[in-house]
């Protein structure tokens, strides 16, 4: 049997907090639902079909996402990725992203993927909300020096019941999603001028040297070589 894209598409079209998008080799839009065309400000699916993520989205949100694409077109599955996009207000928002190669006949053609909001009141369903407000909790003050006992006041929650909730809804621990949350404000940041020490601070890491190990755990480079890949630029007055 075989499931036609714009079968998919029509599905995705009628969950509202959930993006949709297959793309093709080139890092092309081939299909997208309607919460993508809200969150950008368009009304008609012919604006973005054929066009990349680089003519769409702000330069640091495209270069992250063509980094992605690249490492699922090599054949990686993408899971659960807490990442920043855009919402409909144009201010930024976190999301759980997933990717897959798209394969044709066995070949890898393209990438398909959708993006659960996290940021929106309703988005995780009425028995995540104490979930929500931890997670905006750690949102708002990921540079900060996050106590455990405040998320455990916030949610309400015994410490075994917070860590249970967080691994099923994001799979990850309370301090794995606050370190996700400040690699990712990092890899934002790097798109700009400012030092990779001074990057670094901002985010939450007081030590240079854990900074550039948590990157590397995470993104799988140092932030110095993330920026050079990202900008073609290696002359950042910081160290690794």
């Amino acid at each position: 049997m075989r499931v036609e894209p714009a079968d998919i598409e029509a599905l995705f079209d009628a969950i509202p907090d959930v993006l949709f998008f297959m793309k093709d080799r080139d890092g092309r839009y081939t299909h997208i639902n309607q919460t993508m065309l809200r969150r950008l400000g368009l009304r008609s699916r012919k604006e973005i079909i054929g066009r990349t993520a680089a003519e769409i989205y702000p330069t640091g949100l495209s270069a992250d996402y063509a980094t992605q694409d690249a490492q699922v077109l090599a054949g990686q599955v993408i899971e659960n990725l807490m990442e920043l996009h855009l919402f409909a207000n144009r201010e930024p928002g976190w999301c759980l992203t997933c990717k897959r190669p798209l394969r044709v006949d066995g070949r890898i053609e393209g990438v398909i993927g959708i993006s659960r909001d996290l940021g929106q009141k309703d988005s995780l369903g009425t028995q995540y909300e104490q979930l929500r407000l931890a997670l905006a909790h750690l949102n708002a003050h990921y540079a900060e020096n996050v106590r455990m006992q405040t998320l455990l006041d916030i949610t309400g929650f015994s410490l075994s019941k917070l860590e249970r909730s967080f691994r099923k809804v994001f799979q990850m621990t309370p301090q794995q999603v606050l370190t996700r949350l400040r690699i990712q404000m990092a890899m934002h940041l790097l798109h700009g001028s400012e030092s990779i020490a001074s990057v670094g601070q901002a985010c939450g890491f007081t030590d240079q040297s854990a900074f550039t190990r948590k990157f590397k755990a995470e993104v799988g480079v140092s932030p110095r070589a993330y920026r050079v890949q990202v900008s073609g630029r290696g002359d950042d007055a910081g160290a690794d």
